[in-house]
């Protein structure tokens, strides 16, 4: 019999219903729009490398995740070459010999992407340089241009 598995603080506070996956604070999606595909994985092993199909890989549509627009163009720039060109997000995981392990890693990773997009970026505001700062610029373009000028007057041509 295994322990289950402590969760996060912020997936604690409001569980999902049963066939619905948590992914973020404000995110939950039925489990029905994530497809899981699994296949033999690569590495030793030995004769569990040849019999096991351990390698997960999740599908799941973008769009399906019910991000905000800015947060799922957001999840799509960071995910990177994981989105297909349709806007379809795969995450493959066979860093374990369990399967169970690799479908837990994908969707630790999804949540991960998640989390990070849901999050907007923070603005910059944009600031004037110090006194000192300009101080320092002017007075090495100063001596710069002194030493120039030094090279210059010494050519007699």
């Amino acid at each position: 019999m295994s322990a289950k598995q402590p969760q996060p603080e912020s997936f604690r506070d409001d569980p999902a219903s049963p066939g619905e996956v948590r992914l973020g604070v404000g995110v939950v999606v039925p489990g029905s729009v994530m497809r899981f595909s699994y296949a033999s994985s690569s590495g030793p092993g030995g004769q569990n490398v040849n019999r096991r199909s351990t390698k997960a890989r999740l599908r799941v549509w973008v769009r399906d995740l019910g991000l905000r627009p800015g947060a799922e163009q957001r999840l799509i720039s960071r995910a990177g070459a994981l989105v297909t060109s349709e806007g379809e997000l795969i995450i493959v995981s066979d860093s374990s010999r369990s399967q169970r392990a690799n479908r837990q890693a994908c969707l630790d990773r999804l949540r991960e992407l998640v989390a990070w997009s849901i999050v907007p970026p923070k603005v910059r505001r944009p600031t004037r340089p110090t006194r000192g700062s300009t101080e320092r610029r002017l007075k090495a373009k100063r001596i710069q241009s002194e030493r120039k000028s030094r090279r210059r007057d010494g050519f007699d041509g």
